[in-house]
């Protein structure tokens, strides 16, 4: 336990300074809520047009696109939007977004009411960096009396006019002045006509300063606003807190995770123990050593850690840059902007829960079992890893069996090439016997008029850790593309993929996704489905599924056995699948949802399953929330609520779509 902590409070206008360990964010009269950094993909502008461009990807080829994103006369547009599918399809393009997460937080929205109003009490000029939905906004407009000047500024447009409809939905259309820029593209006598007398901002991460607080907030003292502005929030005050956890060292300690597998892969070679690492920043995430489950930012200290005693004194040393926190918990202080890597030409990043999966005896076991049956009885055999597995193709690497390994990398690209360089040589491989081609798809000009024998996967494809556990099928449509340089009795690994679900309860997860009405007086209700709402929705409308670590989603309590929906079968080309099944409650409760997950089945007899079930906390899953929270129980004599849940699935290979269809009696 920490017995020397300091605390500082964060001056934007002093640069870099050394701060002390800060974890936990609090904000004077102003608690903020624990989230990633927004996470709508960044739009690019085109100038000064109202039209931005949207990066969008398909989850089966990989491939991405730019999509326009024109703006549009507000009066033009109808209130009444269509229904959104439950696919997920961001037809709401802001449904992965915290902004719904944001506005369920009453305490945090009452605080921000009640410290504007007790900051605005005559009318003045407001600026709003960061608008959002024109909440505070709002609220500055409401503390003048309608007098004043407000001037909301929010760069993201898919944003902007959300914001015009809440406005205009409050008689406020004309009231606050909306500016779609950075707040440091404004210009006093141009845009606006004089500096602002006071600031609101809700521009904050888990990370306090990943959204760019310092640059908008020295930029907007500097050019923007009056001399000693009044600003809320006020200030803001960071904890830490020293915890121990068995789980959290496996989230970033490969090295002496894999020191007892027994397979001979070394993803991280004595030597070379940088050369896999979680990047230096904090994960937002529940943590078990936390009393309470309360949601932190959980900083993983390089190395084995650091052994402590009761009543010993402990000196957290930070610095930051302009848009992140580093902590030590060395003797000697980092310099701002200094990267503690022990690997010193090359280095490969992978998330936490990644660097864990690699670390798994049981894991590690599984796929190692399961090749090492797929290749018994056969003798030199093309083995192509389909997907971004650094550990498959090291473990393909070793079989002595194998005389060629290919790798396709299609998100590593050059990483993975370094990678495999990088550790040949120390692991005991011979780096002849893997060749990584960067191709989609593969021809038999690339395998030397060979056709392949064996086809291999975890799935995993870099840069998916934050999609639904579904969307690595891509998995599928790669083996389909590969079709023409299958051998005939090519094996394939994994086999087929279990799409499995339970019914669950999850009070905590539900509020936060529910629709929105009046918050603190203003109505938000426009806003419900492009923010992916979920709960409360009027029918026929569905909320999207949503990919979440449950285990980090509050209270929960499971209500069915774990069923299988649908399967889909990897030894024939992609196509459409369906699958339905109802089953019984087992225990009593409110059901809030479904959670959906994918199980791998690696071998042809099923006897080695991967499951990413929730049971496992190293991958996502897809939640399905209901309308409105159902009491269900265990059926028997004397039932009178819903006893059976009925879910049905439907996969679309063209698009990688699943659509979720549930009854509940």
């Amino acid at each position: 336990m920490i017995s020397l902590i300091r605390r500082t409070q964060l001056n934007p206008s002093v640069p870099s300074p050394l701060y002390t360990l800060l974890l936990r964010i609090t904000l004077t009269s102003l608690p903020l809520p624990t989230r990633f950094p927004r996470s709508s993909p960044g739009p690019m502008s085109s100038g000064s047009t109202q039209r931005v461009f949207q990066l969008k990807l398909d989850p089966l080829t990989g491939n991405s696109e730019w999509v326009v994103i024109e703006d549009s006369n507000e009066e033009q547009e109808q209130e009444q939007q269509p229904p959104l599918s439950n696919s997920n399809t961001q037809n709401a393009l802001l449904a992965t977004t915290s902004y719904l997460d944001m506005l369920n937080d009453s305490p945090r929205n009452r605080a921000y009411r009640l410290a504007i109003d007790k900051t605005i009490t005559k009318p003045c000029h407001v600026l709003d960096i960061g608008a959002g939905t024109g909440l505070l906004s709002m609220m500055a407009a409401r503390a003048m009396g309608g007098e004043g000047t407000v001037t909301a500024c929010e760069s993201y447009l898919p944003m902007v006019k959300l914001m015009r409809k809440v406005l205009n939905r409050n008689g406020m259309g004309r009231t606050v002045k909306i500016f779609n820029k950075r707040s440091d593209e404004l210009h006093v006598g141009v845009d606006i006509p004089s500096r602002a007398d006071v600031l609101v901002s809700e521009i904050l991460d888990s990370e306090l300063l990943g959204e760019g607080l310092i640059p908008s907030l020295q930029h907007a003292h500097d050019m923007l606003l009056v001399d000693n502005p009044s600003t809320v929030p006020f200030r803001a005050t960071t904890y830490g807190q020293l915890v121990e956890s068995r789980f959290l060292r496996k989230l970033h300690d490969l090295y002496n995770s894999e020191a007892e597998a027994l397979d001979g892969v070394r993803l991280v070679p004595a030597g070379l123990d940088g050369i896999l690492r979680v990047k230096s920043q904090q994960h937002p995430m529940h943590c078990d050593a936390i009393a309470k489950e309360i949601k932190v930012c959980v900083w993983f200290n390089q190395g084995e850690g650091m052994p402590i005693s009761k009543g010993e004194e402990v000196l957290f040393q930070a610095v930051h840059s302009d848009t992140t926190v580093s902590y030590n918990l060395a003797t000697r202080a980092l310099k701002v902007g200094e990267y503690d890597s022990r690997a010193k030409d090359f280095y490969l990043i992978l998330s936490p829960e990644k660097i864990a999966v690699y670390g798994d005896k049981k894991w590690r076991a599984s796929v190692s079992a399961a090749l090492l049956n797929a290749v018994q009885e056969r003798d030199h055999l093309l083995c192509v890893v389909a997907d971004d597995s650094v550990f498959l193709t090291l473990l393909a690497a070793r079989s002595s069996k194998m005389t060629r390994v290919i790798s396709l990398f299609p998100g590593l690209r050059d990483m993975g090439t370094q990678y495999v360089q990088a550790v040949a040589d120390a692991s005991g491989l011979n780096a002849d016997n893997v060749k990584v081609i960067q191709k989609k798809y593969l021809t038999l000009h690339d395998t030397n008029q060979r056709k392949i024998d064996l086809l291999i996967g975890e799935p995993y494809y870099y840069g998916n850790d934050g999609m639904l556990p579904w969307q690595n099928l891509r998995f599928w449509k790669d083996r389909t593309m590969l079709d023409s340089v299958l051998s005939e009795d090519v094996i394939i690994m994994p086999c087929k993929a279990k799409l499995r679900a339970c019914a669950v309860s999850l009070p905590d997860f539900w509020n936060s996704r529910r629709c929105l009405g009046e918050i603190e007086g203003f109505d938000h209700s426009v806003v419900n489905i492009t923010l992916g709402a979920c709960g409360d929705l009027p029918a026929p409308q569905e909320g999207p599924i949503l990919p979440f670590f449950v285990w980090q989603s509050g209270e929960i309590k499971v209500l069915t056995a774990a069923f299988t929906v649908m399967e889909f079968d990897f030894s024939k080309p992609i196509g459409p699948c369906h699958g339905k099944i109802q089953v019984d409650f087992t225990d009593s409760g409110i059901c809030h949802g479904f959670v959906l997950w994918i199980d791998w089945v690696m071998d042809a007899r099923n006897s080695i399953v991967l499951s990413t079930g929730p049971v496992e906390r190293y991958w996502k899953q897809g939640v399905k929330l209901l309308q409105q929270p159902v009491e269900v129980e265990v059926r028997g004599s004397g039932a009178t609520k819903n006893c059976s849940a009925m879910l049905e699935a439907s996969f679309d290979p063209s698009s990688g779509e699943l659509v979720v269809k549930h009854a509940l009696s």
